[in-house]
């Protein structure tokens, strides 16, 4: 039985930073197992971060060396991260940024060049997870699923709650996800436009109260109506959520306090909406989970027979670079590492591009 000593890299929606994690990972029958032995977050710098934020509107040359410039800064982050733990790798499996994400016109990009990756870090890089699924046909997204299948098929439901909520659930023998809609890229630009990185345990949004025309307007938004498979980016974002929110006259209390109860009642809806039986298990995790007054709203809102559980904070945080280790080992291995049944694609594949540093 052998143990893939492998490397994770998430950035994701949030701009939060990067997070990076060392990963030991085995075969387990139809299952994997794993042990996340080293981690590290690397917080954006506020300018880094408005880059990252605004490189949708950059021109293509301007783009395109940002990520190769990106790239290289991935490989000093992840060589410092081997340096200071002695770590043994044997890859590197990136996300990368995502700037741009219209499958619906074939497009997706994440930037975070990967030969820049690995000629920095002196190591394999795995990277580039989505563009083969959109050229299947598919969303490109979500890719977290995988790992929800092979790490985690002891939950009914397992919700991720980053800049973006998606959830994934067993349906008909095959995995099903989504992006359900908004999560923490609402509650940061509420707090990030008052000179704060976000609301911590979501103290402010508890002491606020719901704006319900703002609310209504938010749940009424088109995408929430769309079938799956579906998934959705910052674009949305920017042209549809943006300016309901800063055209609302209220407090930052009262704002937060409508963002969560917005989130918390779309994820409810699709919950229930797919519960089969009683006595549901919902695995929380991302940054999300630890929005304390989000997670009880949450639950007040879900029916007595979904239970949300949230695991232990290095879990939370670093679950998603866990499951980009897993998808690196699987590409690495020629096994399925994104899912048709959640992404809408022709078939199954085992996506991802490798590059060896030079």
């Amino acid at each position: 039985m052998k143990t893939h000593k492998i490397m994770g890299l998430m950035s994701g929606t949030s701009l939060d930073g990067l997070d990076l994690a060392h990963c030991h990972l085995w075969q387990s029958g139809t299952h994997w197992k794993f042990n996340i032995k080293e981690t590290k977050s690397v917080s954006y710098s506020p300018e880094m971060q408005a880059k990252l934020r605004d490189s949708i509107f950059l021109p293509a040359e301007e783009l395109l060396n940002f990520h190769n410039s990106y790239g290289t800064w991935l490989g000093e982050q992840s060589k410092i991260f081997i340096d200071e733990h002695d770590l043994n790798v044997e890859g590197i499996a990136s996300h990368g940024h995502t700037t741009h994400h219209r499958p619906e016109m074939g497009l997706t990009f994440q930037i975070g060049s990967g030969q820049h990756l690995a000629n920095a870090s002196g190591q394999k890089v795995v990277c580039d997870f989505r563009t083969n699924d959109v050229a299947l046909g598919g969303q490109g997204a979500p890719l977290v699923p995988i790992g929800d299948t092979l790490f985690f098929s002891e939950y009914d439901f397992c919700l991720n709650l980053g800049g973006i909520a998606n959830v994934s659930f067993d349906k008909d023998d095959q995995r099903i996800a989504y992006d359900i809609g908004l999560a923490n890229m609402i509650l940061n630009h509420i707090t990030r436009k008052n000179g704060l990185d976000y609301d911590e345990g979501g103290q402010m949004a508890r002491s606020g109260k719901v704006n319900a025309e703002l609310l209504k307007k938010l749940n009424d938004l088109d995408y929430y109506r769309l079938p799956y498979p579906k998934s959705t980016g910052y674009e949305w974002f920017v042209e549809k959520v943006v300016p309901l929110v800063d055209s609302t006259n209220e407090s930052m209390e009262n704002l937060l306090c409508t963002g969560i109860h917005h989130i918390c009642e779309q994820v409810a809806t699709q919950v229930t909406v797919n519960s089969s039986k009683s006595n549901n298990s919902l695995l929380a995790t991302g940054g999300g989970a630890l929005n304390d007054f989000l997670i009880q709203t949450l639950q007040e809102k879900l029916d007595t027979n979904t239970k949300v559980m949230v695991p232990d904070k290095k879990l939370i945080e670093f679950k998603e670079a866990l499951v980009f280790a897993l998808m690196g080992v699987l590409r690495m291995e020629g096994k399925t590492n994104v899912l048709r049944s959640v992404t809408g694609a022709k078939k199954d594949s085992s996506s991802g591009v490798v590059f060896l540093p030079s």
